[in-house]
């Protein structure tokens, strides 16, 4: 079963007065992950594609995207597939790539792609490409984590890059998972802004019994998401994005547009936030 949505570009304006189920239906993406289906949600800013596939006892293939205007997925994308569950396999032009938790496999343009292995859990992020690179596997364990340290507050983090400008070309897909550190909470701090890419937010690892507090908006027009396990928040260009959570958890980011220079964003101090 395959499922797709539409999320419409937006504007500063569109936080002013909004209410939460307002908020939520504009930037909040719900409900991705289903045993046996491909969910997922097609982003007018720069034309991103998030989406969910949880295979069953079958390879899940997905298939026929009249909203791309395509038949393949990737006939003229690139696309980053991290696995947020057990062991599984990504299916690649018929060879299958293995992938255990956190794992990460970045894929060409113009290939065709299954899932497979069921107990995994696959997050897949999309980007127009005009070019193809090859197809690699990026495993956790070979990826050196930056560490941040947060002795005054409550920000200790390890950030692992998996797709990014520093590492194997790409179109413009950048991609990577952060992990909190015990006792730590925010996960990005203090926030920033891409103003030439739009990035998503991916929380995983969120506890049944927890959420995430994540703060959108123009710094000086601030609003929140109460975000739970496996639900996505999309970042425009104009949006800070930084987060809270009430227990431990991880996050996927993934971002596209003008650029793969990781480096390229604006902070913003946290004394100018209202």
């Amino acid at each position: 079963m395959q499922r797709i949505t539409t999320r419409y570009s937006s504007s500063p304006r569109h936080v002013d007065g909004a209410t939460t189920d307002e908020l939520r239906s504009q930037f909040l993406i719900e409900s991705l992950f289903a045993e046996g289906e491909f969910r997922g949600s097609y982003i007018h800013d720069d034309r991103m594609l998030v989406a969910g596939a949880v295979p069953g006892d079958d390879d899940l293939v997905p298939s026929g995207f009249e909203v791309l205007g395509t038949e393949s997925l990737l006939e003229h994308r690139e696309a980053g597939i991290i696995n947020l569950g057990g062991p599984g396999s990504v299916v690649v032009d018929g060879t299958a790539h293995d992938l255990d938790n956190f794992d990460t496999i970045y894929v060409g343009r113009g290939s065709e792609i299954a899932v497979r292995g069921k107990g995994a859990r696959f997050y897949l992020v999309s980007a127009l490409a005009h070019t193809t690179y090859p197809t690699r596997v990026i495993l956790r364990s070979e990826v050196e984590p930056v560490v941040i340290s947060d002795d005054r507050g409550a920000g200790a983090r390890r950030l692992y890059r998996v797709i990014w400008g520093g590492g194997e070309p790409t179109c413009q897909l950048q991609m990577g998972f952060t992990v909190l550190e015990p006792h730590s909470v925010w996960n990005t701090l203090p926030p920033h802004l891409h103003p030439r890419r739009t990035e998503v937010y991916l929380y995983t690892d969120v506890p049944a019994d927890a959420r995430v507090m994540h703060f959108m908006g123009e710094p000086s027009n601030t609003r929140h998401l109460v975000v739970a396990d496996g639900e996505a928040v999309i970042a425009p260009a104009w949006s800070i994005h930084m987060g809270a959570g009430t227990a431990p958890y991880s996050f996927v980011w993934a971002m596209a547009g003008e650029n793969t220079d990781y480096g390229d964003t604006s902070g913003v101090p946290v004394t100018e936030l209202r």
